[in-house]
């Protein structure tokens, strides 16, 4: 009678595990191609392993005595290095003398460079730490002069220069900026309000080709709103602040919305965007949002931002004029490349030198900005020239240009303030305001010798 498959394999493979068993446990294991072969000696007792050291040897090993061994030990060692000042196991020879001295030399020497890297590291921390509390102690003694002395008497501004403290930098800016389009917070909330309403239309009535299109036309300048989005995420993309996603990038849209339906004729121009995030974060949103719009009100930025041709020229001939009165070296080196200030100016004035010039530096250039006006904004490019002059006279068009575009990263306040400081913004016993002032009159001059009413 046949008997159950099932029942057959289950006692066929029982049987030949049974037979298996014995050979499977003199193997250690399995290799990736067939089977370790068994080990044919057992692991050793350390008792075996000292009588065959001295059958070996002929002598007996002696332990050394408890008295030699060290005493209160107060840690375990936690690393290999320790571990040389150990006596050994039991079962091992003990070392020699020479070999414990040499371990002990070894170790020592070990030890105290280790000390050395200490101490030098302990030097090095405290030498940044007591610049840290330097640098800390100036910005807290600078604050409550500025609290206590210069915010309440206006009138006293010496210490613009050597920069203004963080913490009073936006109550100086918009009181030097002033307010005199009278904009209040409740207004820009209903600039807010109508930019988030051309929002919502755009993004359910138009196509992304559609709404460049239509920024780009003068007649409504608002639908340059959408084109705030392509700018924002290019807004010192290094902080990670202003991107989408970021605690600024909100804020950002908001203000610079809002800007473009309360200035309709001027609408987004690319550099608004930097001008408008160091505001922020500086100023709380309403307030960044009055600043921004009375400073781009100013006629310099004005003159800019709405592609002034004729008045951005004058601004160009004026500073030219102190360029060749200040560097006439490299003037005449530019001149030779018929290399002219809007290539590289432009970018500069625009963000105000917040693209240019590290965040840090660009502030202490707006804080002196915001006390001399405009003027100053072209002293600056004249201190950059200046520094970088050497540099600049072995350069050609192509290599002065990319420069000036991307200024190196390493530029420091120190001495850029010091090239700024040596710049003299007079020609001939006249000042910036009378050289610009002059070249407005010129160019009037001009217009009514070529118009035609006269000619006829």
């Amino acid at each position: 009678r046949l008997r159950n498959p099932s029942s057959l394999s289950r006692n066929f493979f029982t049987k030949r595990a049974k037979e298996l068993k014995p050979a499977v446990q003199s193997a250690p294991g399995w290799k990736l191609f067939g089977k370790v072969p068994p080990r044919e000696n057992l692991p050793k007792d350390s008792k075996i392993i000292q009588q065959e050291y001295e059958a070996r040897t002929g002598r007996m090993y002696k332990p050394p005595p408890p008295s030699a061994r060290r005493k209160n030990i107060e840690f375990e060692p936690l690393s290999t290095t320790a571990l040389i000042l150990e006596d050994r196991p039991a079962n091992l020879p003990a070392k020699s003398v020479e070999e414990a001295l040499r371990h002990r030399q070894e170790y020592d020497e070990m030890v105290a460079e280790a000390k050395k890297r200490e101490i030098k590291e302990a030097h090095k921390r405290k030498k940044i730490m007591r610049e840290r509390f330097k640098q800390e102690e100036s910005i807290a003694s600078a604050m409550v002069i500025w609290v206590n002395e210069i915010l309440p008497n206006w009138e006293v501004r010496e210490l613009w220069w050597q920069g203004l403290p963080p913490s009073v930098r936006g109550k100086v800016w918009s009181l030097a900026v002033g307010n005199e389009l009278n904009i209040t917070p409740e207004l820009y909330e209903i600039f807010l309000s109508r930019a988030k309403e051309r929002w919502k239309s755009f993004s359910e009535t138009s196509s992304e080709n559609d709404i460049e299109d239509a920024g780009a036309s003068v007649a409504d300048r608002e639908a340059s709103l959408e084109l705030i989005k392509l700018d924002i995420s290019r807004t010192f993309p290094s902080l990670y602040i202003f991107q989408k996603g970021g605690p600024y990038h909100d804020l950002l849209h908001s203000v610079l919305g809002a800007y473009t339906c309360y200035r309709p004729d001027v609408g987004y121009v690319q550099g608004m965007s930097f001008i408008a995030a160091v505001l922020i974060l500086n100023l709380e949103e309403a307030d960044a949002f009055i600043a921004f719009a009375n400073l781009l009100n100013k006629p310099c930025q004005l003159a800019f931002f709405r592609v002034d041709h004729s008045m951005m020229l004058k601004y160009f001939a004026a500073f030219e004029v102190f360029f060749e009165e200040n560097l006439p070296k490299l003037f005449l080196h530019f001149k030779s490349y018929s290399l002219t200030p809007d290539i590289y100016l432009i970018d500069w004035i625009f963000t105000l030198y917040s693209k240019s010039l590290p965040l840090d530096l660009a502030c202490r250039v707006w804080d002196v900005f915001c006390r001399d006006g405009e003027e100053f904004l072209f002293r600056t490019g004249l201190g950059i020239l200046r520094l970088y002059e050497d540099i600049l006279l072995q350069m050609d068009f192509i290599h002065i240009a990319q420069f000036l575009t991307k200024l190196p990263e390493d530029i420091t306040s120190e001495k850029l303030f010091s090239c700024i400081a040596a710049i003299q913004m007079q020609n001939s016993n006249k000042k910036w305001a009378q050289v610009f002032a002059s070249l407005m009159k010129d160019n009037k001059e001009g217009d009514k010798n070529h118009s035609p009413a006269l000619k006829s």
